[in-house]
């Protein structure tokens, strides 16, 4: 018996080839065929519904060494990423980044990997875009 998503194409990433999220935005844009993801969550999700480099119908991610993701792109990472956003944010979301920030230097709160791994499972099974029929698989 075989799986669904054997008959899908496989996208892989190795979380042992990158340490902050500068190198999975690099990893992950290694991916694309049409160009290179800045980093921008929102453009991730757009990235996800197809035309953008990635299958246009469904399609396994399958990421490796995943635990080194979950740490590389731990609070720590995630706390660099908000400083980051703070200085480019509208005014209006100041107080919520800040907030965010103090979470991840307390170590609480989503990571940058909780935050992608969410958005990649809104596109699979039982999301809110699971239309797009993106399968992740965290080895």
């Amino acid at each position: 018996m075989t799986k669904q998503s054997d008959a899908l194409p496989v996208l892989v990433i190795d979380g042992v080839t990158f340490v902050d999220f500068a190198g999975f935005v690099s990893e992950f844009s290694q991916l694309l065929c049409h160009g290179t993801w800045n980093g921008n969550l929102d453009a991730f999700n757009d990235i996800l519904r197809g035309g953008f480099g990635t299958p246009e119908t469904g399609w396994v991610l399958k990421w490796v060494n995943s635990d080194s993701s979950r740490i590389a792109l731990g609070h720590d990472a995630t706390a660099r990423w908000l400083e980051q956003i703070l200085l480019t944010c509208h005014p209006s979301h100041r107080a919520s980044i800040k907030a965010r920030l103090r979470d991840a230097q307390r170590r609480q709160g989503q990571t940058l990997f909780d935050m992608i791994v969410e958005i990649i499972h809104e596109h699979g099974p039982g999301g809110s875009e699971s239309e797009d029929g993106i399968i992740l698989e965290l080895l």
